[in-house]
């Protein structure tokens, strides 16, 4: 049976396989920088090491970012949205990361 920490360094729990889509991180991956959701518990070391795993590249450099959550409202009820993390993993110029 699979506890909590066994799921925590399984690669495919560590990283989600979609990247995060957006128009500022789809321009970044021309400059060879690519943007991930990530699990909280997780450093810089261990996003290198997941990396290297999953898409068989070395990063070159790994920055963390805390995503905070934003106030909204539906419908006239107040609610809370979008807290989390991102990593964003620079490549070297000839490596790439296909998501297709």
């Amino acid at each position: 049976m699979a506890t909590k920490k066994d799921k925590i360094k399984d690669p495919k729990t560590v990283v989600k396989l979609t990247a995060r889509i957006t128009e500022k991180a789809s321009n970044a991956t021309a400059l060879n920088i690519y943007t991930f959701d990530l699990l909280s518990p997780l450093n810089k070391t261990e996003v290198k090491k997941e990396i290297s795993k999953i898409y068989k590249v070395r990063p070159v450099k790994v920055n963390i970012l805390s995503v905070p959550a934003k106030r909204v409202s539906w419908k006239g009820k107040p609610g809370k949205q979008g807290e989390g993390r991102k990593a964003f993993v620079y490549l070297k110029v000839g490596d790439k990361i296909e998501f297709a």
